[in-house]
């Protein structure tokens, strides 16, 4: 959430920061190394096929167990490697994503209509064809990932969905990661990680013919891995690093915020986690308690260099000006923590994802038990897209349906402008259509 001064000239407001991240360099995955990197594996792997795939997967992966595919009998048994309390909870927020899909999908219609006497226009919802979602499995594995790619894409109707997701061992894959996947509908399971999974799907290179969009968040190599491929491939977006945002009164808990702060400053150490508040006395609590609660956090290496460097604390003058800065902000997960958040609710505009009152967390939904999608626009995105939806999987193809007896109502038009443009051909076919309709009588198929 890096901020310009152009962006901040729209805060009419007064406000003081109390807390200022002292941010040092860049996000890895614009460092020219991670870029360079890429860009070689990519051609190595276009030019090498599969071979290439699987030496970087037994370089960078130590892979060595032959076959990357989990056959369907594996993946319906992965599930068998863990509790059952973790199985129930899987399966509980593969099937609340899916019913949010599911809603949301119910609110995409199909549309036609007659707009001028003899012009029939519309549009009709189709699903992308192939889906590659990338499953990421690393520091921490993301059970919920599946759920928001592979569960959506189904839900949308994809009719081929595959998972990638890196090997934990040399012969298997996270099995709570690849239950998921199960769970949420996966056609076919792979163990390939990192950009050689995305080079992979998208280069064909599974089995499969190349993937028509590419979805799944993943580490820097990954973000950059998608970046290189878009435009070969469909993205999602590309997100990262991970982020939060509070709005937050007196009437807040400075305990709940700092913790809910430290949520998600604990995905990486360059989250960025930021308190905007009216209240000094809370500003500084929550400073406080960051501090305390970071002393005995098993993370606190991660969560406590996110604080540090990329951490920051607005004291605002009213509600209106906290609705002006955190707008600039447009965080990826934003937290609303007030007397009257319903105000807040109804005025911001720019957010991936809007949390209400202190009993909701951003954890809830990263973990799929809500069944919002996770898959979130980061670094100032939320101004301009929103984050990943049963939408995004689904195209709104335009047709028109014009009868004879329309064209005097579009040609001439469509030959004007044409003419002035100096497109003549343009010109020419609605010039003819003129033509035809004055000197050609009507047939029963023209006129129908």
């Amino acid at each position: 959430m890096e901020l310009t001064a152009h962006h901040m000239s729209s805060v009419t407001g007064s406000y003081e920061c109390l807390k200022s991240a002292a941010i040092g360099g860049v996000p890895a995955q614009r460092l020219p190394q991670v870029v360079e990197t890429v860009s070689e594996m990519l051609s190595v792997i276009e030019k090498g096929g599969r071979d290439a795939v699987a030496e970087y997967s037994r370089v960078l992966d130590g892979w060595g167990g032959g076959d990357v595919e989990v056959d369907a009998d594996a993946l319906r048994r992965t599930g068998d490697a863990l509790t059952p309390a973790l199985r129930t909870a899987l399966e509980a927020g593969a099937e609340r994503t899916r019913t949010f899909a599911g809603l949301q999908l119910q609110h995409l219609q199909d549309v036609e209509a007659e707009v001028m006497p003899g012009v029939v226009v519309g549009h009709r919802y189709v699903p992308v064809q192939r889906v590659g979602a990338y499953l990421p499995a690393g520091r921490f594995p993301i059970l919920a990932s599946a759920f928001m790619t592979v569960g959506v894409a189904k839900t949308a109707g994809v009719p081929t969905v595959i998972a990638c997701s890196p090997p934990t061992s040399p012969t298997a894959g996270n099995p709570a990661v690849f239950y998921s996947a199960y769970l949420s509908g996966v056609d076919r399971a792979f163990v390939v990680g990192g950009v050689q999974a995305l080079a992979a799907m998208a280069f064909g290179l599974l089995g499969e013919q190349p993937m028509d969009m590419l979805v799944g968040a993943g580490n820097a190599y990954v973000t950059e891995a998608k970046r290189q491929l878009f435009g070969r491939v469909g993205m999602d977006l590309l997100a990262g690093p991970s982020e939060v945002a509070v709005i937050a009164d007196h009437t807040a808990d400075p305990v709940i915020v700092a913790a809910d702060l430290l949520g998600q400053a604990e995905h990486g150490p360059q989250s960025p986690a930021a308190l905007v508040t009216t209240s000094r006395e809370l500003a500084v609590a929550v400073i406080a308690e960051v501090d305390r609660q970071l002393t005995d956090l098993s993370t606190r290496d991660i969560a406590g260099a996110a604080w540090r460097d990329y951490g920051t604390v607005y004291l605002v003058e009213d509600d209106a000006t906290a609705v002006q800065l955190m707008d600039v902000l447009a965080p990826e997960h934003l937290e609303v923590i007030t007397a009257d958040d319903a105000y807040f609710q109804k005025n911001l505009t720019n957010y991936g994802s809007l949390f209400l009152g202190p009993w909701s967390t951003v954890a809830y939904s990263d973990k799929g038990i809500t069944g919002t999608n996770h898959v979130l626009p980061t670094g100032g995105g939320a101004r301009s897209s929103a984050g990943l939806s049963v939408a995004r999987f689904l195209r709104p193809l335009t047709f028109q349906r014009i009868d004879r007896t329309a064209t005097m109502d579009l040609a001439p038009f469509v030959s004007e402008i044409s003419a002035y443009e100096g497109m003549e051909a343009h010109q020419r076919t609605a010039d003819l259509r003129i033509t035809r309709f004055e000197t050609h009588p009507a047939s029963t198929k023209e006129q129908s």
